[in-house]
Order: C-alpha cells, then sequence, then structure tokens
C-alpha cells in the first residue's frame, strides 16, 4: 500500500458514498485509477464499506457491553457461536480479567436480558458475563487512517 491508497482509505471513512470522481478530484487523479485501486481494497479485504448505524437512533435502546469468561478449551468455539447471534455487532478477544468483549443491539431491557439469559449463558465455555449498558453514545467513528500514516508502515504493510 503506497500514500495514495492510505489518502483513499481517509476519504471513504468520512464519507463510504463518495463517488470515484470526487475522490479522484481530492488526491489528484483519474476516476479510472480510483475505481481500481478501491476495487483492489475491496477484494484484499483491505476495506468493507457498510453504514454505520447510531442504534439509539433507530430504536434499539439497550445497546450494551458484554464482557465474558470462557474456559480455555472452549474459547474458539465459544467466540464462533457467539459471533453468529444476530445481535452481537462486536466481537474481541482482549487480554486481562475476561476472554472476550462483545457489543450488542438490543431493542430494550427484556431483549438484552433475553440474549444474556437465553443464547450467551448457554454457550458451551462461557463461565461469566459482567454487561454494562451503554446510555449514551458521544462518538461513533473510525480513526482517520492517515493519522497514523507514515512511509515505514505503508512499506511495512
Amino acid at each position: 500500500m503506497d500514500r495514495l491508497d492510505y489518502e483513499i482509505l481517509a476519504l471513504l471513512q468520512k464519507d463510504g458514498r463518495r463517488s470515484f470522481t470526487e475522490i479522484g478530484k481530492a488526491v489528484g487523479y483519474s476516476e479510472g485509477t480510483i475505481r481500481k485501486r478501491v476495487t483492489r481494497l475491496v477484494e484484499e479485504g483491505i476495506i468493507r464499506i457498510i453504514g454505520l448505524v447510531d442504534p439509539h437512533q433507530v430504536g434499539f435502546d439497550a445497546p450494551a457491553i458484554i464482557q465474558v469468561s470462557v474456559t480455555p478449551p472452549h474459547l474458539e468455539e465459544a467466540a464462533q457461536a457467539i459471533a453468529n447471534f444476530p445481535e452481537v455487532s462486536y466481537l474481541l478477544m482482549v487480554s486481562g480479567d475476561f476472554d472476550l468483549i462483545i457489543e450488542v443491539r438490543c431493542q430494550n431491557r427484556e431483549h438484552l436480558a433475553s440474549f444474556i439469559r437465553d443464547d450467551l449463558q448457554k454457550v458451551p465455555g462461557v463461565q461469566r458475563t459482567v454487561s454494562s449498558l451503554v446510555l449514551h453514545t458521544y462518538k461513533l467513528a473510525e480513526p482517520s487512517i492517515l493519522d497514523f500514516w507514515d512511509e515505514e508502515t505503508a512499506t511495512a504493510a
């Protein structure tokens, strides 16, 4: 990846609907060059262009962060099972007191309680959960890739 790839990524992070022509004008390259670059970045799995939804704005009034402890031999199996739940929007393996952190989007507190009780706690290997209800979202974004770009980083990638 070179500087142009990073510039394209940064522009798409701000507005994933931006046209190839607009991106080309912003970075000084043709629409065709930008189209080829974006196609390659998508095909290589470097970027996925999605809509980022604020759950509170669309009636999901009980988004939550759940920390999960899993018995060691079941970690991968549990993570795969948890990833399949439609409520799960983000799933991370972490270090520290817990093994996994899950972001879930639930419509209300009863939906959240049902998800924890009837789904999550029945996954083989899940030992303990600690939940935090999200009360307000102050920021919902990805940091601009250009904030971290330098020649050394680009050549290592």
